[in-house]
Parts: C-alpha cells; sequence; structure tokens
C-alpha cells in the first residue's frame, strides 16, 4: 500500500474527477460553510431588523391593550396565544426563510451543481458486527491522529476568533468604565457599537479561517485523488480505445479506402503523373460536376497501382510534374479542382481528347 501511494504522482485527470463528483467527494470546507451562514444571518438580521423590532413592539401593545388576565380562560388557551403567534411568525418567517434560501445559494457557489445518490444510498457494509466495533474504537480513542489533528485545528480557531473579540474590549475598556451612571440610552448604544465591532471582527476572522481551511481541504482532495501513471493509461485506453485495436481499425478503413478509390480508376478520362512518385485521376461529366474532378490519387505505390489499373483499362497516362503534384495536395478525392488549375487540366483533357479522336 506504501508502495501504491508513493507511485501516485499523476494528477487526476478529468474523468477521474467527474466519477468522484458523482460519488459526493469534492473538496469542501465546513469552516468556511459556517462562517458564511453566520455572515448570511447577520447580514438578515441587520435588514430585517427593523422589521422584527416592529412585529414585536406590535405584540407588547397588543399585550397592554387587550389581555387582560381576569379574562384568560385555560379553556380557550389556543385561542388566547394565537394573536401572538401570528406575529411571532411575521417576524421571524421572512428572517429564517431568507437564511435558508441565501445559505442554499452560498452553498451552491461553494460546491456547484453536484446530486450523489451515493452519500444517501445505504451500504449494507455498514451494517456488519466488525464495523461497529471499528467505527466503536474509532470513537473511544482518545489518541487517533485524525482526532487529534481536529482537536488542534478546533482549539487554535476558538483561541484566534477569542483574540479578536477580546480585541475589541480591550481597546475600549475605558468606554465601557465611562458608563458608569450613564444614561441607559447611552449606554445601548455604546454596547452596541462594541457588539457589532466585535463581532464584525470574529467574523472576519472566520471567513479567513474557513478561506485558509478551503485551502487544505483542496490540496488534501487533490492528494487523494491523484493517480499512477498505470492507472492513467488504462483510463485513456478505456476512453480511445486500445491502441491496437485501433491502428487495425485504421488499417482496415484504409485498405477498404482504397479499394473504393482504385475501384473508380477505370472509369476516369485521364491519369495525370509525376511521373513516380504521384498519380491522380481526374473525371469530368457536366452531368455529375460542373467542372474536373479527383477520382483517385496515391503516392509511390499507390501511385504505381494507380497507373497500372489505368494501363490495364486503357486510361490515358499524362506525364505533369506541375498538375500532379498540385492536384495531389491540393484537392482531395471526390472535390472539384480549384479554378486556377482549370487552364492546365483543360489543356490536358484537350489533349486526350484529341488523341482518342486521332486513334479513332
Amino acid at each position: 500500500m506504501a508502495n501504491d501511494g508513493a507511485d501516485r504522482t499523476e494528477a487526476a485527470t478529468p474523468r477521474k474527477r467527474s466519477k468522484e463528483r458523482d460519488k459526493g467527494n469534492i473538496a469542501k470546507s465546513k469552516d468556511l460553510m459556517s462562517a458564511m451562514t453566520i455572515t448570511v444571518a447577520l447580514v438578515m438580521l441587520f435588514v430585517l431588523s427593523n422589521w422584527m423590532l416592529n412585529r414585536m413592539l406590535l405584540a407588547l401593545h397588543y399585550s397592554f391593550t387587550n389581555l387582560n388576565p381576569k379574562s384568560i380562560n385555560v379553556n380557550e388557551f389556543f385561542g388566547t396565544i394565537y394573536p401572538y403567534a401570528i406575529i411571532v411568525a411575521q417576524a421571524l418567517l421572512p428572517f429564517m426563510c431568507s437564511i435558508f434560501i441565501l445559505t442554499l445559494l452560498v452553498l451552491r457557489l461553494h460546491i456547484g451543481h453536484m446530486f450523489a445518490l451515493d452519500k444517501v444510498k445505504p451500504k449494507i457494509e455498514n451494517l456488519s458486527p466488525k464495523n461497529w466495533v471499528n467505527n466503536l474504537k474509532r470513537l473511544i480513542n482518545p489518541f487517533d491522529p485524525n482526532k487529534l489533528v481536529e482537536l488542534a485545528k478546533s482549539l487554535l480557531k476558538v483561541f484566534i476568533v477569542g483574540a479578536c473579540g477580546y480585541s475589541v474590549i480591550h481597546s475600549r475598556i475605558d468606554e465601557l468604565y465611562a458608563l458608569l451612571g450613564a444614561e441607559i440610552l447611552v449606554v445601548f448604544k455604546v454596547i452596541g457599537s462594541i457588539l457589532t465591532q466585535m463581532f464584525l471582527n470574529m467574523l472576519l476572522a472566520m471567513l479567513f479561517i474557513g478561506y485558509l481551511d478551503l485551502k487544505f481541504q483542496t490540496y488534501m482532495f487533490e492528494k487523494s485523488i491523484k493517480m499512477t501513471k498505470q492507472e492513467v493509461k488504462d483510463e485513456q485506453k478505456d476512453t480511445e480505445g486500445d491502441p491496437k485495436i485501433k491502428s487495425k481499425i485504421k488499417a482496415f478503413g484504409y485498405k477498404l479506402l482504397q479499394q473504393q478509390m482504385m475501384a473508380q480508376v477505370p472509369t476516369a478520362d485521364v491519369v495525370v503523373t509525376n511521373p513516380t512518385h504521384f498519380a491522380v485521376a481526374l473525371k469530368y461529366d457536366r452531368s455529375i460536376k460542373p467542372a474536373p474532378y479527383v477520382v483517385a490519387k496515391g503516392a509511390d505505390f499507390l501511385a504505381f497501382k494507380i497507373r497500372e489499373v489505368a494501363q490495364n483499362n486503357n486510361i490515358p497516362i499524362v506525364e505533369n510534374v506541375f498538375v500532379a503534384r498540385t492536384l495531389y495536395k491540393l484537392v482531395e478525392i471526390g472535390d472539384i479542382i480549384p479554378s486556377e488549375m482549370f487552364q492546365a487540366v483543360a489543356e490536358i483533357l484537350a489533349y486526350v481528347y484529341n488523341k482518342n479522336n486521332k486513334n479513332k
């Protein structure tokens, strides 16, 4: 197993990442999600604070104006608390719903779209007694390396966040001492200012810790999904096919194409040669295409076979180095010749037609 881990030196391929994502395995930070959720809650609390305060004042006003202790009937308890329940729901539901929706949006931005059935699918092996014993051992083992690391991280986070909050109180301790004997509104205003600054500093610290934790989790995730060179090769074979089989299929397709091409040579009007390296078979039929087109072409051995088929079928062979080389490089089989070659090819066809007429 150690050697296998040491051999995992290759970065995960896109296919490997996609498979891991389908299983629900991605780089994510619980600390960052917690910090962002708290941020959303505080922002919405600030935005909806006036609305919530007005609802609470309305509840108090209703109590002092409509509620008479002598008229309270135990049998009508629900009817008595119903107006308060409505007011509390009006105060809290917008806050809770907005937090729920915004938290889902933050989660979506953090991990993207993901629906992993493997995470919720029941696993039979988890029901085995052996698995229960192993889980119990990990649970009660205080010296488990992973637990020690998590404990150290938790203590460090508490220390950093607490230090950020304490720094605000320490820096404004004189203002707190000055509140002795002050008016109640002044006390609330100063304490509110201190608490706001303290929560803001602690929140920024939590976001920073979450960002660092995300970087660490990303590093650990990338390390965990690394692949061996053999795994990369095997995946490439699965994705693209075995190179040996691909080469055989390519060779078969090339051979079939050659056979189809050679079958068209007897229908050509002329074969233009280099004279030995290139051979291009041309045909001109207005009912098929408006200009002469290439029905076959080849180099070296294939050029020799084209000339051989042409000779066996009495197809004229004309030597023209420039035309043969140009058509071989520029024109694919079945395509008409380029306009700049019309004059040269027309002269060759005229020569062939004249020669055929003389022979007749």
